[in-house]
């Protein structure tokens, strides 16, 4: 079936994003500060000492040291504790920098962790985010990492400790971020995937991201493999196993710079590996995909669910989801993930084409949501 090309499109970055004269700093996301305060607050509980530094692990094993903003105990002995840490995000343009990550504690009677959102931490109001409508805004990554931060301080199989994250005046900065419009209420999300944040919104990411393809093309490798973030570089790698390190490019939102960069150095080869949200964005013609500058198409996806055979409910309800992961869940308990992901993989290939030109061959894979399985492809790899 044919369909309408888009017009190809390469926004220009947000005013926050200009060049800068100086090197950016990176900073750490909601989920290690609260973290941070989380594995302070429990520390103190045990120990019936306010705590001024703690130290936590990252997603990828590297253990980082955090100062304590603020650290009380309750009780003799102690049975309720409380610890902020206060958000650094670098040069990030990040609403929440600043912000007061805020982690009470208490015992309770059944072993295991019990994690709960405060005042300041948005509620979950609608489906596609892969949380539990109703409960926090608190994604899986820092849940793994608070969890695991706790267990450093106690025995979880053999007590039990609850934590409550807030953010004072969370809700008033959630004003500035999409958090309404995706279903999120009362605050901001306690978010990160590695624990770091890095500026990818600046120009100056996107100038690491074309230097990244010039050291890879220096070292004569053809084929580039752009990935959106660290869960859809790993699932690249256990792709495309045999391809050295320096191929692997994280592009943030800069794919279209990329893959200029790869076609100025006379590469033949662009492989893309994402998840729906950048896929669509992508599929729509849009190679600069930062989240002020374009939105996901769902009339795109509906047209691509009617493609695949879904029937009309289906359609209307994927043109109405509420994000692109709500639309891939709505494939997915349709049974239509995989025709459907093909597809706009497919859409996707199309739109690099034309935007790298004739000599160089493309192919896309999108990824489940905890970048471990390859779920579509424009073709390379048959499931």
């Amino acid at each position: 079936m044919t369909y309408a090309e888009p017009p190809l499109r390469e926004p220009d970055l947000p005013r926050t994003a200009k060049v800068r004269p100086t090197a950016l700093r990176t900073g750490w996301t909601t989920g290690a500060c609260a973290t941070a305060a989380a594995k302070a607050a429990v520390t103190a509980l045990v120990t019936g000492t306010t705590q001024q530094e703690v130290e936590i692990g990252l997603p990828a094993g590297r253990r980082v040291r955090f100062g304590v903003e603020r650290c009380e105990v309750t009780g003799t002995p102690p049975v309720r504790a409380e610890a902020v840490v206060v958000k650094d995000a670098g040069d990030d343009p990040d609403v929440t920098h600043g912000a007061e990550l805020t982690a009470t504690v208490n015992w309770t009677d059944v072993p295991g962790l019990r994690l709960a959102g405060g005042a300041g931490v948005g509620t979950v109001t609608k489906p596609g985010l892969g949380l539990a409508v109703g409960g926090p805004a608190i994604n899986d990554t820092p849940r793994r990492m608070i969890g695991e931060a706790v267990a450093e301080v106690v025995d979880l199989s053999e007590v039990g400790v609850r934590v409550v994250i807030s953010v004072p005046r969370g809700e008033i900065m959630a004003r500035k971020t999409t958090n309404r419009r995706l279903g999120i209420l009362g605050g901001i999300s306690i978010l990160g995937t590695t624990g770091i944040v890095r500026p990818f919104s600046t120009a100056s990411w996107r100038a690491s991201v074309v230097q990244a393809v010039h050291v890879m093309a220096a070292q004569g490798e053809p084929t580039v493999v752009l990935c959106t973030g660290g869960r859809t570089e790993r699932a690249a790698r256990a792709l495309l196993p045999d391809l050295p390190e320096v191929c692997f490019v994280e592009v943030g939102d800069f794919t279209g710079a990329a893959v200029t960069a790869a076609v100025g150095d006379a590469m033949t080869g662009v492989v893309f590996v994402g998840m729906a949200g950048k896929l669509a964005k992508l599929a729509a013609g849009i190679l600069m995909t930062h989240y002020t500058r374009s939105t996901v198409d769902l009339s795109l996806l509906g047209a691509v669910t009617a493609e695949a055979g879904g029937d009309p409910s289906l359609v209307a309800a994927v043109t109405e989801a509420n994000t692109g992961r709500h639309a891939y869940e709505l494939w997915e308990a349709a049974g239509l993930l995989a025709p459907a992901g093909d597809l706009l993989c497919q859409r996707v290939r199309q739109v690099l084409r034309r935007f790298a030109g004739p000599t160089v061959t493309v192919d896309v894979a999108m990824v489940d949501f905890a970048g471990a399985h390859v779920v579509a492809s424009s073709g390379r790899w048959p499931r």
